[in-house]
């Protein structure tokens, strides 16, 4: 399933994350880890932000992918989200 994770780090654990050079090493393993079809960066409500779209197979892939983001004092919301095309097939699939 087509997942959208969130994660909107604590700005001082970030900062000494990007002072210490791990924000980099936990980005590049998250992406490793998730190979996310999509990745972005921002900012949200004046913290750093992260988006990533990813296909979850299994639940028990969230622990692994979501303990780097709660161990670097982050916010974290993980949904299901569709395509344009799924959308389309949901809508039909409804009979009207």
């Amino acid at each position: 399933m087509r997942m959208l994770l969130t994660a909107r780090m604590d700005t001082e654990a970030a900062n000494h994350a990007v002072d210490d050079g791990t924000m980099s090493k936990m980005v590049q393993e998250m992406t490793e880890t998730l190979r996310p079809e999509s990745a972005y960066f921002t900012a949200a409500e004046g913290d750093r932000c992260c988006y990533m779209v990813f296909d979850m197979k299994d639940s028990s892939q969230m622990p692994p992918a979501l303990e780097p983001f709660f161990h670097a004092g982050a916010k974290v919301d993980v949904r299901p989200v569709m395509t344009m095309d799924d959308l389309q097939t949901g809508l039909a699939g409804l009979g009207r």
